[in-house]
């Protein structure tokens, strides 16, 4: 059986890459492909239970390394109990985050260095990097405003840095795009939900067809 593929969605708070992860994976059903959806922080219950810790907002004195060293944590117990066996089993995984949002968020949003932080997770991921992944590229301000009109959406630890700290989440991810090892897909995340599934569908068809 060959290896699955494994799909990525990134970007900053309020992107909108959840929504349409869901699409995607439900679009993926309906053409009876075999796939699985998770994301990180969590995905299983170690995980879930650290990303609890990670994303309350109570606990503002984490220290920056701290949080990249959970993202880590729960990262590799995610990848061995969930991503692997489904890869091993031909799955396609469809993954709310991964290693670049380490990178974009804690390397250089937090400044604690993308070498630093890459090396961390390739530790912690070893050679399962995405095939793929999705970068949900929209104004942090946009996002925000999103996220303050979803009354469904819990509030979170990230969501109440300065916008100062989002601006500098996108400036990241626009440097891993240009120096990634792995393919990363930059997509106008501020189009219609229609439109940005439409995007997404298209880009995912030329990796599966």
């Amino acid at each position: 059986m060959n290896r699955g593929l494994f799909i990525v969605f990134e970007g900053g708070e309020g992107s909108g890459k959840s929504t349409i992860l869901e699409k995607i994976y439900n679009w993926l059903i309906e053409k009876e492909i075999d796939c699985i959806k998770t994301r990180e922080p969590g995905g299983i219950k170690i995980s879930e239970d650290i990303r609890s810790i990670i994303l309350d907002p109570a606990n503002t004195a984490m220290d920056g390394r701290t949080e990249a060293l959970l993202y880590a944590a729960a990262r590799r117990q995610h990848l061995i109990e969930k991503v692997i066996p489904a890869l091993n089993n031909g799955k396609i995984v469809l993954c709310d985050r991964f290693i670049d949002s380490s990178l974009a968020y804690q390397g250089f949003a937090r400044e604690l260095g993308i070498k630093e932080i890459y090396e961390i997770n390739k530790f912690a991921v070893g050679e399962y990097m995405p095939d793929l992944s999705i970068f949900f590229d929209l104004e942090p301000e946009e996002g925000l405003n999103r996220i303050n009109k979803n009354k469904e959406r819990e509030i979170n630890r990230l969501d109440l840095e300065t916008i100062e700290f989002h601006k500098k989440v996108r400036l990241g991810y626009e440097f891993l795009l240009e120096n990634s090892e792995h393919k990363i897909v930059k997509i106008d995340a501020s189009k219609s939900i229609k439109d940005v599934f439409e995007d997404v569908k298209n880009i995912i068809m030329l990796h599966i067809e």
